[in-house]
């Protein structure tokens, strides 16, 4: 055979390569639960997908070069449901996937040219933070920022072009850490862990003895901080929202989200959707019910649903478009906003306005949790970073007013003179200042003192709530029969979406929103 002796060398470091670590640390990932990250690879891209770059990349430090195979970071590009990605995933069976020097300039080189290809990119995270002893000393520490002088920025910064996906799959510290801060969505699998410094490092140098669970474990981060969107079961659950999420989203920020056929039986429901509102004002009810009636079967896929949980933000498809749902939870707080909930709607108003995906906003909402515990954690700034998010926002917003919307929350869910492109009200709708029970507290006292004086009061105030006032002054659109609320959005997003000869630009936004920090 010609060249015998080269292709021979070649089989052997392949062979070298895909055995990553080796089969006893493989074996050790199996035993927790989880794949070694070839697995990982070849469980979510379509088979036979995988186009692998930097395979012999090694570590640079002496006597480690047959000690790192790929350099501990498994990267390329692959199909996913026929859709090209680009995937980094860490191997932990190689030096606890450490990040080092080349590794760190392979996940650079890819990270960027993702974005310049327009690439969703797919990091699968499980890694130790940076490799010791190799980010030692002067020249350890100078060395990492990429080989150049802008290139640690480029890595640890990003202005939304692509869309950026992170799965948290083992006990993550540092870059992966890093890249789900940078992230548009993000995943952790339970049982696994996500923070700046991992629990040995902080007994060492503060003495402060703590798990990885109870350090970043999925509920901290799902609950707590907000960081992930989502939490999967196991590994396989992970890719499986993966997927999902991608069938909502367009690959970059100047394309359309993808167009899918209607379910059969989408909007059967639309008849009984009055079933699931109490006429009684002051009774709670589930939102997600009269969401799962207006929008195609099955198609409701939330974000952050633990976290500012009196406010529901959801993917979903209407008339096989996507569409990003900003709802009041009346079931939670009587829907009342907290700060993690406005948190929570910042940061999908900058993912559906970077990624041309109409808002639809449904109103039960009484307000903004307010009080001291609110105030200390800047409940008035957060009300106005809001709001000034909601003023960037280029894609068509559509408003739909099912009950109560009080005072400045009514403009923060996209209310009259918000640049809103249909705001309608149902009849049930009640729009003030405040509640008609406060304001009369408000002027009487909340004692029975004058209680019949009150009452009326109270009565007329529930009586000027009613839509048809604002109505009236064109200062909303219209009051629609609730049985027509899909109808009327399918219809009123056909029309704001506008053409690509026009001002509407087709549906695709300006994407003003597209350099917001991604963690609020």
């Amino acid at each position: 055979m010609v060249f015998k002796a080269a292709l021979e060398i070649l089989a052997e470091k392949e062979t070298r390569v895909l055995a990553m670590g080796g089969q006893i640390k493989i074996d050790r990932q199996h035993e927790k639960g989880r794949y070694a990250a070839r697995e990982r690879i070849d469980k979510l891209l379509d088979p036979d997908s995988f186009f692998e770059v930097g395979r012999f990349a090694h570590s640079d430090m002496p006597g480690m070069e047959g000690k790192t195979p790929a350099d501990s970071k498994i990267a390329g590009y692959g199909k996913i449901d026929g859709r090209q990605v680009a995937i980094t995933a860490n191997d932990f069976t190689v030096m606890a996937a450490t990040s080092s020097r080349v590794a760190g300039k392979k996940e650079h080189q890819i990270k960027n040219y993702a974005a310049k290809k327009g690439l969703p990119m797919v990091y699968l995270g499980e890694a130790g933070g940076a490799r010791m002893p190799d980010i030692m000393g002067a020249k350890g520490l100078t060395s990492f920022g990429g080989g150049g002088f802008d290139s640690f920025i480029e890595i640890m910064s990003r202005v939304r072009k692509n869309l950026f996906i992170t799965a948290i799959m083992g006990e993550c510290y540092g870059m992966p850490t890093w890249m789900a801060c940078l992230s548009d969505f993000v995943v952790q699998v339970k049982g696994t862990a996500m923070g700046v410094s991992g629990p040995r490092v902080l007994e060492l140098a503060l003495g402060e003895k703590v798990t990885d669970e109870e350090l970043g474990g999925s509920q901290v981060h799902s609950e707590i901080t907000g960081t992930i969107d989502r939490v999967a079961d196991n590994e396989d659950h992970c890719f499986k929202l993966i997927r999902q999420y991608l069938s909502y989203m367009p690959s970059h920020k100047d394309e359309a989200p993808p167009v899918l056929d209607v379910p059969e039986g989408s909007g059967a429901a639309m008849d009984t959707i009055l079933s699931f509102l109490p006429e009684k004002r002051n009774r709670t009810y589930d939102m997600k019910k009269l969401l799962e009636c207006i929008v195609d079967r099955e198609s409701l896929f939330e974000i952050k649903p633990d976290f500012g949980r009196s406010v529901i933000t959801t993917l979903a498809r209407i008339d096989g478009k996507t569409v990003g749902i900003i709802a009041s939870q009346p079931k939670v707080m009587a829907g009342a906003m907290d700060t993690q909930g406005i948190d929570k709607v910042i940061s999908f108003l900058c993912l559906c306005d970077t990624y041309n995906i109409p808002l639809v906003f449904f109103h039960d909402i009484p307000g903004f949790l307010v009080g001291r515990e609110a105030e200390q954690k800047k409940v008035a700034a957060k009300v106005m970073n809001y709001m000034n998010a909601l003023g960037q926002v280029s894609v068509p917003k559509i408003g739909v007013i099912i009950r109560k919307t009080y005072g400045m929350a009514f403009w923060n869910m996209a209310g009259s003179g918000c640049g809103t492109d249909f705001l309608v009200a149902w009849p049930t709708a009640e729009m003030s200042f405040v509640d008609p029970v406060i304001a009369a507290n408000v002027v009487f006292g909340s004692g029975d003192a004058r209680g019949k004086e009150k009452q009326s009061l109270i009565d007329t105030l529930i009586d000027g709530t009613s839509p048809f006032g604002a109505a009236g002054s064109y200062d909303i659109h219209d009051v629609i029969d609730p049985r027509t609320t899909r109808d009327y959005i399918i219809r009123a997003l056909e029309i704001s979406r506008g053409s690509d000869k026009g001002s509407g630009r087709g549906g695709i936004g300006e994407h003003r929103l597209a350099n917001w920090p991604t963690k609020f």
